[in-house]
């Protein structure tokens, strides 16, 4: 590759031309750091997100966040590219959520709590619905206030499930990779997990749901 070429793919890196995370993890093990600073704005609000949920604070989850980019750094000759970046990636982050987790007890949330540390750690809080009435806006808040606490109930282990599963979407296959946790066993779990929650939330979601 001429030094033209060269500086070419590299501005397009940088800037986040349509490679796959795992094209990006190839360019950086080539010396590329704008293709690694690419991954980091491509899935940092994610994991920033995923993290809070764990934790429950804003600031130990952007901490753990550069943490879990230091790791992928450092260990980045490791990854196999076999699999998707992804599930290495909130491998990675939930091992460190967990030893977070181990170390203190997991933080209360208020019923009542300012959003504004959600909004600013980039949690998306709108309410699903086609224009719901004043009625539907109350009790959708009140639902999604309770789940939130509910999930922060939850045991680490179940926890850890749901959110990959319900927040992150990733398959029971992705789930059993990142956990290293028997896909039987994962399901099991989040199946657990689910009637938690249900139980909890019953007075709101009804005997149906």
């Amino acid at each position: 590759m001429d030094r033209r070429a060269h500086v070419r793919s590299t501005t397009e890196v940088g800037r986040g031309a349509a490679w796959t995370d795992e094209q990006l993890v190839a360019w950086a093990l080539k010396g590329q750091r704008g293709a690694f600073e690419t991954l980091v704005r491509r899935h940092r609000r994610a994991l920033v997100n995923h993290l809070y949920r764990q934790v429950g604070r804003q600031e130990t989850a952007r901490d753990l966040a550069q943490e879990v980019f230091l790791k992928v750094y450092l260990s980045l000759s490791s990854f196999d590219p076999a699999y998707r970046f992804k599930t290495w990636l909130y491998r990675i982050a939930s091992n460190c959520a967990i030893d977070q987790l181990r170390k203190k007890q997991p933080a209360t949330c208020s019923l009542h709590r300012d959003t504004r540390d959600e909004r600013s750690a980039g949690i998306d809080a709108t309410l699903a619905g086609n224009d719901p009435t004043p009625h539907d806006v109350l009790r959708l808040r009140e639902l999604q206030s309770r789940l939130e606490v509910a999930v922060r109930r939850l045991p680490v282990d179940f926890r850890q499930l749901i959110l990959l599963r319900h927040r992150q979407h990733c398959r029971y296959d992705e789930i059993a990779r990142i956990t290293e946790l028997p896909i039987g066993t994962v399901k099991n779990r989040i199946f657990r997990a689910r009637e938690m929650l249900r139980g909890e939330l019953a007075d709101l979601l009804g005997p149906e749901a």
